[in-house]
């Protein structure tokens, strides 16, 4: 064995020369390993007795990407295209061995080795979309030549990690080794046959087949450019659909030059920076100030669900998903029936539909069990309820389950809006009391707030963070106050939308707006998909109108929009006649811009933000926008509204609300704004 520097040996076995790379934790890129792996490289290539070359990782993962931290900081004796370059062109065939996570980078030089071979848990991507960034390392190029266009868009577009068996499939990787212990022999055995077969360096850019194919459908890319059109507003997308293109125009240097000129903006762009911050914003969001790190976690393995509503069959659907045995408790035998219908449905339809094995989703279906006793929840290590949203019904139920529960459960309760320290009163262990607030679908949606009483212990708090990674949710901690952060900036934009419509501003006109700035739908076209009737507020006298003409939303047919064509929605006439008698405005009479309108309802939102990190119910201004993003469609290329803020400028923000009637600047906003600087420093 020969060490060629700290991290890199190279080793020679009957002909198989073998590079071994072992950086911890994730084997990440930087100027060392550039070095190294270069070394090694013509080292091996200068050893008469290698006749072939495999490229291996030790540790946890074959590379993972860049290695960040480094970037900028020491220049390595060639960069990363060059070390492509003498990859590609190496005179004896070469072979990566992946396993763990080949991500961006990593998997990108994995493309300049002339054959593949991965364990069959590994999984592979080119993750750069999800940052606002593309592959700048021909991944753009080389991809589209071993998958055609349509794979390559997929797993671009998207950022997802392919697992093995389909990364064989479309011809991402020549073969699957037989276990995860086996990589080492069995690449080694690869390398082995195509010396004995003779078979030579096979470059991807060299290759024709599917690109060929793909030039002899004139219309392909433009059917493309129409199938990942959702995906097309971000600027990266707009610009991988571009290089792809070029692929599949060719020749290979052309499409290069493409790829690199449209990197170059990218990094800068404000669509960038937004994922960018999320993406950190994402990760600090699971640190918790004053949390001691020994802190220790509480058991967690058997998890009762009190309700069998939308929300409660939910609950229990997330929770078999990652592998809890749930036990659902309801009032009535119909109620329960339904409830546990619900969420079996859920498994079932995956199933036919090929996502879920039969096997998986009868083992989950069996890990329920129903029972109208709430005694049966005795044994549970943790107890959510999700009952009517009744602060006196939440007390009662909290009160019996402390008589019935271990003294050391968790009990959560999924309330919205609540107060979980009154909610705690009614408990015999308050210190075990805390919110968990799922959002609808439970099973489906991925933000969990996770919401701190006052009495609220620590390991209660970290057990919940931790649930939350088991159950694939990002958990944001908030304090307790009036709709925690989430749904206390939606009462702040629900209130804008009320006094626009008083003012003669249409529904549709609003609802335009939001979704013209990237939500997925508008406050009405939400409120009519949630039921008007759903939540009962005598201030709002338009939804008190609209029910009372019996139109509460899709379920029947018509809310402030008219759903006789279909679940979309059309403009109504009615609704406007119906909002002017509410009002004493004449609906529609007012036109406001698009922009006049997002700073009349954004603008707002930020300023409670701000009330809710100087109250200290979130610890960050960036946990706002992990709310806004996962929880309520804000889009990810805006950063969430705290980002947001910072790009627009503070001092705008400012100005624009003094303008609003019944606005007070928040003083932390006012304060920043001030000052030049900003939520997220």
């Amino acid at each position: 064995m020969t060490a060629i520097n700290e991290g890199i040996d190279l080793t020679v076995e009957d002909g198989v020369a073998v590079i071994t790379l072992d950086f911890p934790p994730v084997n990440a890129m930087g100027p060392a390993m550039l070095d190294g792996l270069y070394d090694a490289l013509m080292g091996a290539l200068a050893d008469p007795e290698a006749k072939c070359i495999v490229l291996i990782c030790a540790g946890r993962t074959f590379i993972a990407g860049a290695d960040l931290k480094s970037l900028g900081k020491v220049a390595p004796k060639v960069d990363f295209f060059e070390l492509q370059d003498a990859v590609e062109n190496s005179s004896k065939p070469t072979i990566a061995a992946l396993h763990g996570t080949p991500l961006g980078g990593g998997l990108e030089t994995a493309l300049t080795l002339h054959y593949r071979i991965a364990t069959p848990s590994t999984r592979m991507g080119l993750p750069e979309v999800k940052l606002g960034l593309l592959p700048g390392g021909g991944g753009t190029q080389r991809l589209p030549r071993i998958t055609g266009a349509a794979h390559a868009l997929d797993l671009l577009l998207t950022g997802r990690q392919v697992p093995a068996p389909e990364a064989l499939e479309i011809g991402l990787i020549d073969r699957i080794s037989a276990s995860e212990e086996s990589l080492r022999a069995d690449a080694i055995a690869f390398a082995r046959e195509l010396v004995a077969e003779g078979k030579p360096p096979k470059r991807v850019r060299d290759r024709e087949d599917k690109i060929e194919a793909d030039r002899a459908d004139p219309g392909l890319m433009e059917r493309l450019r129409e199938q990942w059109a959702g995906s097309l507003k971000l600027e990266a997308a707009q610009a991988i659909y571009r290089c792809v293109q070029a692929a599949v125009k060719g020749p290979f240097e052309a499409g290069v030059a493409v790829e690199r000129a449209e990197f170059l903006p990218l990094p800068s762009s404000a669509q960038s920076l937004a994922l960018r911050h999320m993406f950190m914003a994402e990760r600090e969001a699971a640190k918790i100030p004053g949390l001691p790190k020994d802190t220790a976690l509480k058991p967690v393995a058997k998890v009762a669900v009190i309700g069998g509503g939308t929300m409660g069959s939910g609950i229990a659907t997330a929770f078999l998903d990652a592998g809890f045995p749930v036990t659902m408790v309801e009032t009535t035998q119909e109620a329960l029936d339904r409830g546990a219908a619900s969420t079996k449905g859920v498994f079932t339809s995956r199933a036919a539909r090929g996502k879920l094995t039969q096997e998986k989703a009868d083992a989950r279906i069996a890990a329920l069990s129903t029972t109208l006793d709430l005694s049966a929840v005795a044994d549970a290590d943790l107890v959510v309820e999700a009952v009517f949203e009744d602060m006196e019904v939440k007390k009662d139920l909290f009160a019996r389950l402390s008589q019935v529960v271990r003294p050391d459960a968790i009990l959560a309760s999924n309330t919205s809006t609540l107060d979980i320290d009154q909610i705690a009163t009614a408990a015999a262990h308050p210190e075990r009391v805390l919110g968990l607030h799922f959002f609808s679908p439970a099973h489906v949606m991925r933000l969990l707030e996770v919401v701190r009483g006052a009495k609220t212990d620590h390991a209660t708090l970290a057990t919940a963070m931790n649930l939350a990674k088991k159950l694939g949710k990002i958990a944001v901690v908030s304090g307790v106050c009036y709709g925690f952060i989430g749904n206390r900036m939606l009462a702040v934009r629900r209130d804008q939308t009320n006094a626009l419509l008083a003012e003669g501003v249409s529904p549709w006109d609003i609802d335009e707006a939001l979704v013209d700035y990237g939500f997925p739908m508008g406050q009405f076209q939400m409120l009519d998909m949630a039921g008007l009737d759903v939540v009962k507020t005598d201030s709002d006298v338009v939804r008190t109108a609209l029910v009372a003409a019996g139109r509460k939303g899709q379920k029947t047919g018509k809310g402030y929009y008219d759903y006789s064509q279909g679940r979309h929605g059309n403009p109504d006439p009615a609704t406007l006649d119906i909002i002017t008698q509410a009002t004493g405005v004449k609906s529609g009479s007012k036109t406001l811009s698009t922009p006049e309108i997002i700073e009349r309802l954004l603008f707002p939102m930020i300023n409670e933000g701000a009330k809710i990190v100087e109250e200290g119910i979130a610890y960050r201004a960036s946990d706002i926008d992990v709310v806004w993003v996962y929880g309520y469609g804000w889009p990810a290329y805006k950063g969430g509204p705290m980002f947001y803020a910072d790009h627009v400028g503070l001092s705008t923000v400012v100005e624009a609300l003094r303008a609003i009637p019944g606005v007070t600047v928040a003083p932390l906003l006012e304060k920043l704004a001030a000052e030049g600087g900003k939520f997220n420093a």
